[in-house]
């Protein structure tokens, strides 16, 4: 067989990137389809070549199908890679790519269809032997037979949308009332988002894990499972933190639930890289899900514990090439785990954040994507670069960490230490969130299930969430780090006579609005000090810290030893146009710190406290976004919980409603308009 020579991938970001790293290692020409709002992105950059298909909205764009196959045709491609997302389970795409003469590099599209109604699959999966939840799998007509049903399936129960995914279309009832409803909101949801109003009813399963089996099929009839993931951490249905194995599951159940993905495959003659996700019960009885007919997000994990490119095996598979292993062969080595690296902002509900990466610093890598050679280590999948724009019109999603351990407390460390050595600037990210999570002893006891985050962050996720195992130890980098400062400035040229700078060794490190807005004062004694970074001793609040590094005074990251052991913090000078200050960050934790001398701590208490302005009687933006509707005017009267706008970003709409009751003086933005975090939208009289 002999592999294409130009394939054409209809996605952007990250996994288009991902496809082109396999394709160079492979000898295949790229070609990117970009819309406008991605013309300077990196997967452009890093293709052979690049189409313009449309403006930014990915209706007009990312989703036109007749443009990329357009696309293709103009550059000569001879297959087309659909990522995941956007046509990548588009039956009708890829059936039009084959009748066009093309390669789609993914299963076929009578497998997609299939697949790709819940309905259906689940009648297929029971008639397959896989087993399914019991429920009732045929469309429901009215609220009172979803009543009817549910009772007889017995609460807890799933209220599902057919054609549902990602969350929507989706309710959990527990009794009649919340069935009746939850029918009609299902319904609806369904009905406007994805145009099918079918809803199903099955049994909700208590303490339930989401475990996904990926499989791997040839035009040869041979089909292979390669292990699991365990993608229990979840927000809002959307997967945070994935990690192969799972710590939860047996070996028997491991085998018995990929001979039953496997006999779904062949069923459906599957042929490329696919995902049968289970949800797997406190007793590890286990039930079929659905089954993702693309490449998934996590398929980093399984490449790492396998030693396989997954993308390498779709292209391969799609040119009629032959599995050249067997079930025997695949390997379940090492552990490893990904985070999703997400522009939001956690402290702020997670709202989407755009704009410009001022810095974006990866942690040092020693595992690349499409490289099966190099494991055990760190590897980020990203479709940014520093000083590149995050635009507003995509997903959320700009980079995935991944780390590969020898077992699962090492891959969790590996983590940790890779979040601390990540930098992002200009936006907002998740990574305290991640850290946070990485932390928790439920996590790393392997103690949870989906309900993990909603259970622990009931009320959203916040700064005092954020527990430290050491935070003297943050008290004595800011420290360190001043006492840096202050012996270059000792050392610098020109300096009167008898007016050098002079250097002491105690200090008081003030945490800026440490507790309930005030500030802690914690006293600090630098007994010893190396210019040169070797070993310097630092004692704070009764601790003492020896600290030496190498990395020169500037960048963000740094890394060290502290008492023997290495660490990887992020420290910034002069943040919030305090140029006194110090911004220092570890495992999530973050402190904003002034180092001063005693008697300039003394002279600080006595300053006079600044109170915030009144903002009470503007409307302001809680994140970038478009703004898609004013639905006030001016003079109107407007009462307590009256929507107000809806803005628009990275496919989340954010709905503003009036806090108290009160009349319009000024509408200052207009619908259409591209708004900043803080941005007043609405004056109040």
């Amino acid at each position: 067989m002999t592999l294409f020579t130009k394939i054409l991938i209809a996605n952007r970001g990250e996994i288009a990137c991902r496809v082109i790293a396999t394709a160079k290692k492979l000898g295949i020409a790229t070609v990117a389809v970009h819309s406008e709002a991605d013309k300077e992105a990196r997967f452009v950059k890093l293709a052979d070549e690049a189409v313009l298909i449309g403006p930014a909205p990915s209706r007009e764009s990312y989703l036109v199908a007749d443009k990329i196959i357009a696309a293709a045709k103009q550059t000569g491609a001879q297959a087309i890679h659909p990522g995941y997302g956007f046509l990548s389970e588009n039956e009708d795409f890829a059936r039009r790519v084959e009748e066009e003469g093309l390669v789609f590099i993914g299963p076929k599209f009578e497998a997609i269809s299939k697949m790709g109604d819940k309905i259906a699959s689940k009648k297929l999966a029971a008639e397959a032997q896989v087993n399914t939840i019991p429920g009732y799998n045929d469309p429901i007509d009215t609220p009172e037979q979803a009543v009817e049903i549910a009772k007889g399936i017995g609460y807890p129960v799933m209220i599902k949308a057919s054609a549902g995914g990602g969350g929507k279309g989706l309710r959990v009832a527990f009794n009649d009332k919340e069935a009746h409803e939850g029918f009609a909101s299902c319904r609806n949801e369904a009905r406007n988002s994805f145009g099918d109003d079918r809803v199903f009813i099955e049994k909700f399963v208590e303490q339930p894990r989401h475990i996904e089996i990926q499989v791997l099929g040839d035009a040869h009839g041979n089909v292979l499972y390669l292990n699991e993931r365990e993608c229990s951490i979840q927000r809002r249905h959307q997967k945070v933190i994935e990690e192969a194995p799972s710590p939860f599951i047996s070996d028997a159940t491991r085998k018995a639930m990929g001979e039953q993905a496997v006999a779904l495959a062949k069923a459906v003659g599957y042929q490329s890289a696919g995902t049968v996700e289970f949800v797997v019960g406190k007793d590890q009885d286990f039930y079929f899900l659905e089954m993702n007919t693309r490449l998934q997000v996590e398929h980093p994990v399984t490449e790492c514990i396998t030693g396989l490119d997954l993308v390498e095996q779709m292209i391969r598979v799609a040119a009629g090439e032959k599995l050249t292993f067997t079930q025997a062969d695949v390997k379940k080595e090492g552990w490893s785990i990904e985070c999703r690296i997400n522009a939001e902002d956690p402290f702020r509900n997670f709202l989407p954040s755009t704009g410009r990466l001022v810095h974006f610093q990866t942690p040092q890598e020693s595992m690349w994507q499409a490289d099966t050679e190099h494991r055990y280590g760190v590897r980020v999948d990203t479709g940014v670069y520093e000083g590149g724009e995050i635009p507003m019109f995509y997903d959320s999603m700009i980079a995935k960490l991944i780390v590969h351990g020898t077992d699962r407390n090492d891959a969790i460390a590996k983590m940790r230490e890779a979040l601390n050595g990540f930098v992002i600037r200009g936006i907002s990210s998740n990574i305290p969130f991640q850290a946070a999570l990485l932390s928790h002893p439920d996590f790393v006891s392997g103690n949870f299930n989906t309900g993990f985050i909603a259970q622990h962050y009931p009320e959203g996720f916040h700064a005092s969430d954020v527990q430290h195992d050491d935070p003297e130890f943050l008290i004595a980098l800011a420290a360190y780090t001043t006492r840096r400062f202050r012996d270059r400035a000792s050392r610098i040229s020109g300096q009167f006579a008898g007016q050098e700078v002079r250097v002491g060794k105690d200090f008081v490190v003030i945490q800026l609005d440490a507790v309930a807005g005030e500030h802690e004062y914690v006293p600090v004694t630098i007994e010893s000090f190396d210019p040169n970074g070797s070993r310097s001793t630092i004692v704070a609040g009764g601790k003492r810290y020896e600290i030496s590094t190498d990395v020169p005074l500037g960048p963000i990251a740094l890394t060290g030893i502290v008492n023997g052991q290495p660490f990887t913090a992020q420290i910034e000078r002069g943040v919030d146009k305090n140029p006194l200050s110090h911004r220092i960050q570890h495992n999530g934790k973050q402190i904003d710190a002034m180092v001063l001398s005693k008697r300039g701590a003394e002279l600080y208490r006595h300053m006079p406290f600044k109170a915030p302005p009144d903002l009470s009687k503007f409307l302001l933006s809680p994140m970038p976004g478009l703004l898609v509707q004013v639905a006030v005017q001016e003079g109107q009267k407007v009462q307590a919980g009256e929507r107000l706008a809806v803005i628009e970003a990275m496919k989340m709409e954010n709905v503003l409603f009036a806090a108290q009751d009160g009349v319009v003086a000024k509408v200052v933005a207009a619908k259409g308009e591209s708004l900043a975090v803080d941005q007043v939208i609405i004056e109040f009289a």
